[in-house]
């Protein structure tokens, strides 16, 4: 019964931590700010960490099916 929703959640993170991740490498690769006015290299790396974590809670939502 609780499949569905690790499943959904998992899913969810998964795709959300890919996105932003790719995004953030985009962005830092053109050379364009990842976040307005903070330096670039602070938010690169805290955005690339929450992707990271969004990731691996993707992975422990759908490893524990």
């Amino acid at each position: 019964m609780e499949n569905g929703p690790a499943i959904f959640a998992g899913a969810v993170f998964a795709l959300f931590g890919a996105a932003l991740l790719v995004w953030t490498g985009i962005r830092v690769r053109r050379g364009e700010p990842v976040a307005q006015g903070v330096s670039q290299i602070a938010s690169a790396t805290l955005t690339s960490l929450a992707a990271v974590i969004s990731l691996g809670l993707g992975a422990y939502c759908l490893t524990r099916l």
